[in-house]
Order: C-alpha cells, then structure tokens, then sequence
C-alpha cells in the first residue's frame, strides 16, 4: 500500500556554471503529499521553490542542471529514474502545472485552443475537431466568458486573467491526479486572484486532485493550505500543518516572514521586516544560511547546517531545538 502520492527524499538540483561553479538550487528537500492534499511551499523569491515543482515535472534544462541525488516516487515510481518517453507520457496525464507566468509558458504563434487541444491529441489520442470542441469545453469550465473567441485568440490578445484561465483549462485537460501550481496568481489583481484560486479549489474538489501550490503569499496560504512547507536557500526549513504553523512557527524565518503581514487587529504603525535578502544560490553561508540575517544566531549557527528535528508533527531545522545541532550528533560542518 503506497502511503504518499508524491515522495521527494534529499532531492538536490544544482547547476554548474562557467569555470565548473556548483549551484544548489535546491539542496537536500525532503516532503511528502497525501492523496487528496494541498501542500503550500512558500518562501521569498530564490528559495528554490520553483526548480522544486519543475524536478518533480523533470523540466530542469540539463545541462546547465543537474538532479545530483535523491528521489522523486510518484505513485511509487520514481521519476528521476525514468526516460524523456516516459516522463511524456506521465505529464498531463498523471502529472500537470501551472506555470508561473502564462505570456511565456503559451507559444505566442499559435492560437489558444490549438495549444489546449494540442495536450488532448497526443494524451487522449482523439481527432482535431474533437480535440478543439474539448478545448472550447475546457475554457467555458474555467469561467472564460467567450470560449469560442478565445479558443481562436492568440495569447497576446488575452488579459492576463484570461491566459492564465487557458493554462488552467490545459493543466486541467485530462485530468491529473497531482497539479503542481508555480505562483499561478502572480501579476493578476486581487479580484482576479481572488476567481483563479476559487477556480482551482472548485476543480480539485470536484476531481479529488492533490496540489502542491507554490507561492510567497501567505494570505494564499491561509485559505488553501492543509499544510505548509517553509524554504530558505534551497533548504526545507520549517514544515506543519496549516493551522499550526500560523498559531505556533518555530524558525525565526518563519516568524519574520508572519510578522510582516498587515492584520485587521494590527496596531502598529510600521511593518515589520526581515533585514538584508536571500543570498544568491552561488554564495550561500557556512552553517544555517539565514543566520545572517536571523535576530536569534548564536555562533554554531555561523559553522553548523541544522537538521531537522520532529517537535509533534511540526518539523524545524533551527539550533534554537534540541536535535538539531552537534550535541545530538546529527548535524554537519558545511
């Protein structure tokens, strides 16, 4: 019996640059997703978010990447170990995305329902016209007002609401058992937002789909989360269910990334902020990587990857916990 319809254990995805320069995108992530879930992976821009959801689809360019080690089971299988064949045969089908900005993920020369009716052709091995007609069907589900003018537009034509309800309507297509979700709100308005996210809740609970969502609003994550994966520099941080990580986070990146959020209670003039950035993939910190901007950093932290450390189905990896650092003899000098 397979417990997790998706499992990544120590996933690393680096890239290598000129003069053989190692990058760790995404280095040593580790989760898993039930059947039926919605996972949340949050965390500012360069975390490793996105190359997590596109190893999981096997879309890194390799070179200039690389999966250097770790395992990607889908349904059991793994999909670090299967061919390009494979894996195309396994992508809409089984496994489907919402990239992160559709004015770039829609080829520009071909019109809407060509791309939509495109993925039915080659999955669902139906003819052009039946593909097309599907396609228009597809748009009218995800609320487009005129699915046959957008069927024959062309992406530049289209609001960004508009194409970013297409690449719904092509993930959605032949329904996949597990939606990976690259900060599919981006760019849009609130109202806008607000009708994708409705949108693709309506749909998962009317297909029974698991989705793993990503995004750095966690307003967002609030209102879709069961539950919720922090990322810090390529590195799993902090990972609970919804409810608890809001009501109890334990990393200091966590609390800060709270702390800035306005609330309708808030009393205070001035937000809060976490000081200084992500550092770039290509010159992370010895030790925990955000120690340098973390209020708490004592000096192991500066010498010392923390390891996560199970405090009652709330995992962390932070030396402020018992577990993570030398005297249980689990961590490593990085």
């Amino acid at each position: 019996m397979i417990d997790y319809l998706l499992e990544v254990n120590h996933l690393k995805t680096y890239f290598y640059g000129s003069e053989k320069q190692e990058i760790p995108a995404v280095d040593d992530v580790s989760f898993q997703v039930k059947q039926g879930e919605t996972l949340c992976i949050v965390g500012e821009s360069g975390c490793g978010k996105s190359v997590t959801t596109l190893s999981v689809m096997k879309l890194v360019q390799t070179p200039p990447g690389r999966y250097v080690s770790g395992e990607i089971l889908f349904e059991g299988r793994n999909l670090l170990e299967m061919n390009q064949k494979e894996m195309r045969n396994l992508r809409c089908k089984e496994i489907s995305m919402i990239f992160q900005e559709p004015m770039t993920a829609l080829n520009p020369v071909h019109k809407i329902g060509a791309q939509i009716a495109e993925a039915l052709i080659i999955n669902e091995e139906i003819d052009k016209k039946a593909a097309h007609q599907r396609a228009v069907e597809l748009l009218r589900m995800v609320g487009v007002p005129d699915p046959v003018r957008c069927a024959d537009s062309y992406p530049h034509q289209l609001s960004g609401g508009m194409r970013q309800r297409a690449m719904i309507a092509m993930a959605f297509s032949c329904n996949p058992n597990l939606l990976l979700a690259d900060e599919p709100t981006t760019a849009l308005d609130v109202t806008v937002q607000a009708q994708i996210l409705d949108l693709i809740q309506t749909l998962k609970e009317q297909r029974g789909m698991t989705v793993v969502f990503v995004t750095h609003d966690l307003g967002i994550v609030a209102e879709i989360a069961d539950r919720v994966i922090v990322m810090y520099a390529g590195r799993v941080v902090e990972e609970a269910a919804c409810e608890q990580l809001f009501a109890s986070p334990l990393h200091p990146y966590t609390r800060g990334l709270l702390r800035c959020i306005p609330r309708i209670d808030d009393t205070r003039e001035i937000l809060e902020t976490i000081e200084g950035q992500v550092p770039t993939p290509a010159d992370f910190p010895r030790g925990c990587r955000f120690h340098p901007r973390c209020p708490k950093a004592m000096e192991i932290c500066k010498s010392v990857m923390p390891e996560p450390v199970d405090m009652g189905n709330h995992l962390v990896s932070c030396h402020l916990y018992p577990g993570c650092g030398d005297a249980a003899g689990n961590s490593r000098e990085v």
